[in-house]
Parts: structure tokens; sequence; C-alpha cells
């Protein structure tokens, strides 16, 4: 059995402290949700919109059968970014070809989930369409939003998220009634454990959280300081401090202006060196304390005082740790801190001199991937995967260095940025969002030829990994012509070997050849490891095209020992697709399946969800084609399952066609033509459709009515993604559960009767000792032809060796 990725239910955040209060709102806002598609919490920054949805998105779970999804908004900008980041949160996959948008609508069409779209203050007005959209084409999805104000949605249900239950006003009442009071000793212990508050204390706390409105970061920043400052000097300051903020006539104070003074109060208090730290923070989306020391540190500042810096502005609330990740712990500044702070990183007049140092380590860390991720040299795997890892944790930060050298016009630095992680787009399949980059900078002026040469080539692999071969040679070849007048010769070579792979897709084989040749003398020249194997692997894959099985090992092969001598596991693996396709091609069953499984276990570690997609694919059809029906639908069910959760069509429609080759060999004829019109479908709307409408009965022994079989094609033809899928999905269920077998070797007819023609021909052959490669050389057909049939016929004899075939087709006389 294959063994199944069971797909995560929700990604929501663990709580970092304890949740006090909101009893009632959490009722109220679970019942609201249940009857209401789109339900908003509106409210000033603190006072706990996010804290409160995640609570609700927690007890929501098991009211939505496909899953809860944190979406983080407060770094988006523009509306490509904010459907990037949906579509990130529900692993929904950019497919070539296609706008991501209706990749994802299409994906999320017939789910049942929850969408949690936090901090969406700053795309608040392109919102409202992106969800309008995803709302009228998902009818079973639902969005719970947070933001300042409305979205102004058809249908939105707002809640106006309240301050927690304020202290009694009776004195004779328990203060620790009202839930700020509690949050206030909560956090007041959490700051300093030996805290303890008598029935003073507990009155001073409640005059407190009066004049604080009882807005819970209100509460918890000056929580943090009883440690330092004594509760009635705490209160008798903050009355001071906010007593303007109150109208005279109906003593409500202004709670955005409030919290804006409450994070002065706190920032005046803290020492120099705490107050320079925390503005210069907030030129990072987030940070570990590695990327502190590196940007902070600064005349007054001195390196070796960050981390315990850090460690105090977080007991006082005004960093928060955001998880962890590589081993480092991830800090954040809560929105309303980070824009108080950016406005005093202004007043000092260092804003442009730390995003300059913000923007160069980002620079610095794209451009460690893009060496190390192609670095022709040998290199422990777990150190090329770190450079990976460590743009996927800082990309919030990656982007941010992306808008401010666009807003700036510094096409330089954006180019540098873009051509480091050209990896990471490419792997990750964000080729379209990569190339949207690329395109903003190169058509700025200003940037050196060199830089333009190697940007323009990193272009074409991007369009080139989005099925657009036309612009990939277009702008590929402008590019090579910079790269070969800069003597660039690492990109020219990485140039020609991506043209190459587009050549051979065009079927302009002797082009690919030319480029091909080239690129291999070029990088044994300079010792370039990776250019040469990924060379040797185009070069297997256009001896593959051209039905030349046995040089394509070879070339497979011989990357394959370069990329493994390199530890190059992801270069590995997609070398191993190829290889088994190639493999499978000539007949060589044992090799496609050995060539599959190693690809699946690389790629369930760090693959894309179509390169595992493809891995589960092929070990499923060798499993058909050896006549393992059970093992055979477990793993294209599962290929299926990945494909169609990530809005990859063409996968589904790969996978669709797999299974229905398996039912048709089983006998489930009407579900396999009505896949086999599904998957047709699927193709003609993503390429040109191939399929014809016998194709899923090829090989069986199958004489049924004509008309049955075309009413069901175009029954399948028909079906939505979403049907066949489900169709597919029954199928394979029902294709495991075990059926009486023929008894072996007791057959009442002799072998020209059991068997078809070709069949009795291939058991003919079989019984004179020759192998699949022999029997398809003498017909005239493929080895994998042979082998599904060599399948057919053990399935219909209960045989499971060549041996019994040879015996019975040899045999003088039929056992009675």
């Amino acid at each position: 059995m294959a063994p199944q990725t069971a797909p995560a239910r929700q990604n929501l955040p663990l709580d970092s402290d304890s949740f006090i209060g909101r009893e009632r709102d959490l009722s109220d806002l679970l019942r609201l949700l249940d009857a209401d598609r789109v339900v908003t919490l509106c409210g000033v920054n603190g006072i706990g919109k996010t804290r409160l949805a995640l609570r609700v998105a927690a007890h929501a779970t098991g009211s939505f059968p496909d899953g809860v999804w944190l979406v983080e908004l407060t770094q988006a900008r523009g509306r490509d970014e904010v459907i990037a980041r949906i579509a990130a949160a529900v692993g929904v996959a950019e497919e070539a070809g296609r706008d991501l948008e209706y990749t994802l609508r299409d994906a999320l069409a017939r789910r049942r989930l929850l969408l949690v779209l936090d901090g969406c203050g700053p795309v608040l007005e392109l919102l409202a369409d992106v969800c309008h959209r995803i709302l009228a084409d998902c009818p079973t999805v639902s969005m719970l939003i947070t933001a300042e104000e409305p979205v102004r949605l058809e249908s939105e249900a707002i809640w106006r998220v309240p301050p927690l239950s304020p202290p009694p006003r009776e004195k004779e009442r328990d203060p620790t009634s009202s839930e700020a009071v509690r949050l206030f000793v909560d956090r007041a212990r959490a700051a300093s454990p030996s805290f303890t508050a008598d029935a003073d204390d507990l009155r001073i706390i409640a005059d407190i959280c009066g004049v604080l409105d009882s807005i819970p970061y209100c509460v918890e920043l000056v929580a943090s300081w009883v440690r330092r400052i004594p509760l009635p000097e705490i209160a008798q300051q903050l009355r001071e401090r906010v007593q303007e903020l109150y109208s005279r006539h109906s003593g409500a104070a202004d709670r955005a202006r409030l919290m804006i003074a409450v994070i002065r109060w706190s920032y005046e208090r803290l020492g120099l060196r705490e107050r320079i730290l925390l503005r210069r923070l907030s030129v990072f989306a987030d940070w570990d304390l590695e990327l502190a020391e590196r940007v902070c540190p600064d005349g007054p500042l001195p390196e070796a005082e960050i981390l315990d810096l850090l460690s105090s502005l977080a007991s006082r609330a005004l960093i928060t740790l955001d998880g962890e990740a590589q081993g480092r712990v991830r800090y954040r500044l809560p929105s309303a801190v980070r824009r108080f702070m950016a406005h005093r990183l202004i007043e000092a007049g260092e804003e442009e001199a730390f995003r300059l140092r913000h923007r160069e380590q980002m620079i610095l860390i794209a451009e460690e991937l893009h060496r190390t991720a192609v670095l022709g040299r040998a290199m422990p795997w777990a150190q090329r995967y770190a450079s990976w890892t460590r743009v996927i944790t800082e990309y919030d930060n990656l982007r941010e260095a992306l808008h401010w050298s666009r807003e700036r016009g510094d096409a330089e630095e954006g180019l540098r940025l873009c051509v480091g992680l050209c990896p990471f787009w490419v792997t990750g399949s964000h080729f379209i969002e990569g190339g949207v980059w690329n395109d903003r900078f190169l058509e700025m002026g200003g940037v050196a030829e060199a830089l333009r040469g190697r940007a323009m080539v990193r272009r074409a692999e991007l369009a080139r990994a989005e099925g657009d071969h036309r612009y990939a040679s277009e702008i590929g070849e402008a590019g090579l012509v910079r790269c070969r007048v800069s003597r660039d010769t690492e990109s020219l070579i990485m140039g020609q070997n991506l043209l190459a792979m587009v050549d051979v897709r065009e079927h302009a084989y002797d082009r690919a050849g030319e480029r091909l040749s080239e690129v291999l003398e070029l990088s044994r020249k300079t010792g370039d490891l990776w250019n040469e194997a990924v060379a040797l692997g185009t070069q297997g894959m256009l001896a593959t095209q051209c039905g030349d099985f046995a040089r394509a090992d070879v070339h497979y092969s011989t990357a394959m020992m370069v990329l493994r001598g390199m530890d190059h596991r992801w270069g590995v693996g997609s070398m191993l697709i190829g290889q088994g396709i190639a493999a499978e091609a000539r007949g060589d069953l044992a090799g496609a399946d050995r060539c599959y499984r190693e690809s699946l276990d690389i790629q369930r570690d760090f693959g894309s969800a179509a390169e595992l997609s493809r891995c589960l694919a092929g070990v499923g059809r060798i499993a058909h084609a050896l006549g393992a029906t059970t093992q055979a639908f477990d793993y294209l069910s599962e290929s299926l399952l990945q494909s169609h959760s990530a809005g990859l069509r063409r996968g589904v429609a790969a996978a669709l066609a797999s299974i229905a080759r398996v039912a048709a060999s089983e006998g489930m004829v009407d579900g396999a033509c009505r896949l086999g019109g599904a998957a047709a479908a699927i193709r003609g709307e993503t390429g040109p459709a191939t399929a014809t409408r016998s194709w899923p009965l090829k090989g069986t022994a199958y004489d049924g009515d004509p008309a049955s079989l075309s009413a069901w094609w175009d029954e399948g033809f028909a079906m939505d993604v979403d049907e066949a899928a489900a169709l597919a999905l029954h199928i394979t269920e029902a294709g495991r559960v075990p059926r009486p077998r023929p008894g072996r070797m007791n057959h009442a007819k002799a072998p020209e009767e059991t068997l078809t023609r070709r069949e009795y021909e291939i058991a003919r052959l079989v019984g004179e000792g020759k192998s699949n490669r022999a029997i398809a050389e003498e017909l005239f057909i493929t080895p994998a032809t042979v082998a599904r049939h060599v399948a057919n016929i053990n399935r219909k004899t209960g045989f499971t060796s060549r041996k019994q075939i040879a015996a019975w087709i040899n045999a003088p006389t039929v056992s009675q």
C-alpha cells in the first residue's frame, strides 16, 4: 500500500500565552460563523482581533472538513500578492500558462474550508474584489476576516470587537470579575513571577484598566512594567498621559489615539539602547537574532548587547515571539508597534540607512541561495538545503526588499535579488511571481549590461518553467548575447542549457544537440559539475524523445553519477524522474520502478506537488503493468489527490488517464471510459488534446457496444475536474476490494479460447522463453505494451509468473 500523505487540516499557530476572557464572544462568533459565510472582526489594532479570530478558528475546525487556513496579510502589497498568499496557505500551486487567481478559485470550488484573513488593513481596498470572486465561485468557502474597518462584502457579518469586560463600578464588587483585570494580573505574573495582588492592588489595577479602556494590548503593555514601577505610580502616570484623550462630554477615549499614547508611554520608559534597537527593528517583517545583529548595531548600540536587549523588549510585550525556524527563534513587532517605531526611525533620520542594511542582508541571502543551489562542486546537501529553507523563512523580508527597491527605482539591487531568488521561484512553483518581479526591474534603465544579461537568462528560465517557450527563447537569446560580450561563462552555460530544454520540447533536436555540445565543453573546461549534469540529463530527455532508450539510460546514469558525487539530492530526484520515464518506455519495469520510488522518497522531503504527483503516478503505472492492481490504485489515487489539491489540472488529467487504464483492465469499463473522457477534456483545456475515444480499453478483451462506450466517454467529457476526481477516487476504492480470481491451472478452455488473439500470440512467445524486449521486436510493439498483455494474461488465468504461462501454453492437453 502506498504511504498516503495525510494532508494537514489547519495551519494555525500555537497559543504563545494564555487566552483570557471572551467566552461569550467566542460562543456568539461560532454561531455567527455557522450562519454567515463571511464574518469580519473590526476594531483598532490591539483590541484583540487576531487572538479572538484564531481562537474562533481553532474551535471551528470540526465544521470545515477541508481545513481552517490562516492567511497573514499584514505585509501584503497588491492584488497578486494577496492571491499568492491565499494560495500558499491552502496549498495551491501556480499552474503553467494560467493566472493563479483562476487556479485558486477552481481548486477551492468544492472545498468546505475556512479562510482566516488576518491583518487586512494594508490591502483593504482591493480585498473586496478578491474575496467577492472567491465567494462567488466557491460556494462552500467561508471567511473570517480581521481588519480595522469592514471589507464591504455583500452578506458580510460585521462584529465590532469590544474591549475586555471592564472593572465593576461598584467598589464592593470583586475586581477579578473583570476580564481586563484578570489579564493584567496574568501578564504581570509573567513579567514578575513573584507578583501578588492584594485587595488594594486589585483596586489600583481596576483603575488602570479603566484608564486603558480595557483594551487588551494596552493592558499587556502596562502590566509588563510592574516589576520596575509601583502600581500607584503606573496609575498616576497613565492618568496624566491619557487624560487629554477623553471627551469632556462622553468620557470615551479615541481608542486608536489611546493605543499610540500607551505605546509612547512604554517607549519613553525604555533605556536609550532599547529605544534605538526597537525603532531599527521596524525595518523587518520578522527576524531572528542573527539578522538583528547584522542590521541593527551602530554607534551607541553594540552587537554584543542585541540578545539581552531583545529579551528585555520581549518582556515588555513590545516584541513577540513568532515561532522557530531552522533552530532559530523568530521575533515580530505587533503591527501597531511597528507603525509607531517606523515613524520614530524616520524622526531619527535613520530610515534610509537601515533599510539599505536590511536590503543588503536580503541580497546576501538570495545570492547565497543562487550560489549553493547551482554550485558546480561537491557540498553537503544539508548546506545546500539550508539556503532554500532560509529563503522560505525570510520571504516576507525579501519581498519587502523587492518592494523598496522598486519604489526607489533601484534596478541593479532589484535584479540582484531576482537573479538570486530564481532557483527558489522555479523549484517552488512561483515562476509567475518571479517573472513579474524580473520584468519590473528589466524595464528600468541604469543597469550594467552584464547584470542585465544575467537577469535575462534567469527570466528565460522562469518563462520555460511557466511553459512560455516563445518568450523563453526570445529573452534567453537576447540575454546570451550580453553574456558572451561580458564573458559571463556561468550564465552562458546556464542559458544554453535551458534553451536546449526548450528546443527539445519544441522538437528542434538538432539545435538542442548543438547547444548541449557547447555546454558540455564549457562546463567540463570550467569544472561546472552542476551544468554538466543538467546537460547530460537534457541529452537523456532528447534521446528518449527520439526513441533511443538505451542511449538515454547512459546519459541519465552519467548525470546521476555526477549529481550523487556532488550530494545534490534535488538534482538527483529530478533526474530520476527522467530516467524512470525512459526505462518505462523501453519496458524496463523494474528499473523504472526503482527510479520512481527513489525519487518519490526525495520529493516527499522537499519536492513540489507537481514532482511528487509525477513520481506517485509513475509507481502506480508500473504496479499496474506488473499486475499489482491494489498497489496501482493506491499510488495513482494519491497522485490524483496531490495534483487536485494543488490545483494542477495537467497532473489531474494524467492521474485520471492512468486510473482509467487500470479500471479498464479490471473490467470497470464504464468508469474507465468516463475517466478517459474527463482526462481528454482537461487536456483540451490545458493544451493540445491527443487522446482518442478508445484508448482506455486498448489491450483489453472488451467487445461491448460502441454506442455505450461513446456515451460513457461523452459523460466523462462533460464532467468538471471535481466530479471526475470524485469518480476516480470511488473507482480506486472499489478496485481495492478483493474479488474472486480464477483457479490456477484449472482451465476448461484451451489457451486460444481464453485469450485474445494478441494475448495468445504473446503467451506463445513467452512459452518460447523470449523476453519482453524480444517479443516487442518480433511483433513491432513497445515492451511496455508487451508487459501490459502479460499482466492481462496473468489476471485472466490467475498466474503469477512467466513459468506458469509457459507451462500452460506448452501443455499438450488442457487439464480438466
